[in-house]
């Protein structure tokens, strides 16, 4: 499938009359504004075409699921059907991504790794609203506060993660689907109780929205398992942060460059 018969297939589903479509060929992001309420996302086509190819038509009905809850979230902040007494969490994205509305306003933000960055959501049950600064003034609400919230919100999510053994190296997959796998990389309790099971080099990765993989790398080959696996999982995300991993050690998270031939170069070594 290519991006332009995507978005006629889209347009199937999501009217015209509702919906204005401008897609971007050099960003590969198809801008998609809802009429009524004059407010819009922009979607990036390639994950979906890669996921396409195996998920045929499951993977266009996960786009439109995800595109009516979030309007309909935004619908409910227009109509101000939304309080900070919601649950707030943080969310992790990579570096690249913006750091304002599309309104222009400058979203919550915090320094994280040189790959990742954190920002702030309003839980809205099937969706969330990324933080801004508006938002914050018109609540009357400290970012300080926002972010001790979100941290005490994601020591509570539950941890279920599936396990695997790959060449003799160690898997744990954290993927419970609630939106927030990849921001459990910020909870420090979690990593130190899996630290305490790992034998090799603990390694961890968060190449989407939706997974957090921890490594128990205890070979060389695991170093090339892990750089194939982080680079699959990236490509087919729907909100994809990075390919890198990053070692784990004495409570730091440092990002490693996986070369040919089982090569390991950490960032300060590359510099």
């Amino acid at each position: 499938m290519q991006a332009q018969e995507l978005i006629r297939l889209l347009k199937t589903k999501l009217s015209e009359e509702t919906y204005e479509y401008d897609y971007n060929r050099e960003t590969n992001k198809l801008r998609l504004t809802h009429k009524t309420i004059n407010k819009g996302i922009d979607i990036s086509v390639p994950p979906i075409l890669a996921k396409y190819e195996t998920k045929k038509e499951q993977v266009i009905e996960e786009v439109i699921y995800m595109i009516h809850q979030t309007f309909q979230a935004m619908e409910k902040e227009k109509a101000g059907d939304i309080n900070p007494s919601s649950s707030i969490y943080p969310v992790i994205r990579s570096t690249s991504f913006p750091t304002k509305s599309n309104e222009g306003n400058r979203f919550i933000t915090k320094d994280h790794t040189a790959e990742t960055r954190i920002y702030y959501a309003l839980d809205l049950g099937k969706t969330y609203r990324l933080l801004d600064e508006k938002m914050l003034e018109g609540w009357g609400i400290r970012e300080t506060e926002i972010r001790e919230r979100s941290i005490f919100q994601v020591r509570n999510l539950v941890n279920n993660f599936k396990k695997d053994e790959v060449a003799g190296n160690i898997f744990y997959f954290f993927n419970n689907n609630d939106g927030y796998d990849a921001s459990r990389i910020l909870n420090e309790s979690l990593l130190k109780e899996m630290k305490k099971i790992i034998i090799g080099d603990m390694t961890v990765s968060v190449p989407h929205q939706d997974v957090m993989i921890i490594g128990d790398i205890r070979n060389e080959t695991g170093y090339d398992v892990l750089a194939q696996m982080t680079m699959h999982f990236f490509t087919v995300g729907t909100v994809p942060i990075t390919s890198l991993s990053f070692i784990y050690e004495n409570g730091n998270l440092e990002p490693i460059f996986i070369l040919a031939k089982n090569r390991v170069v950490k960032e300060k070594d590359e510099k």
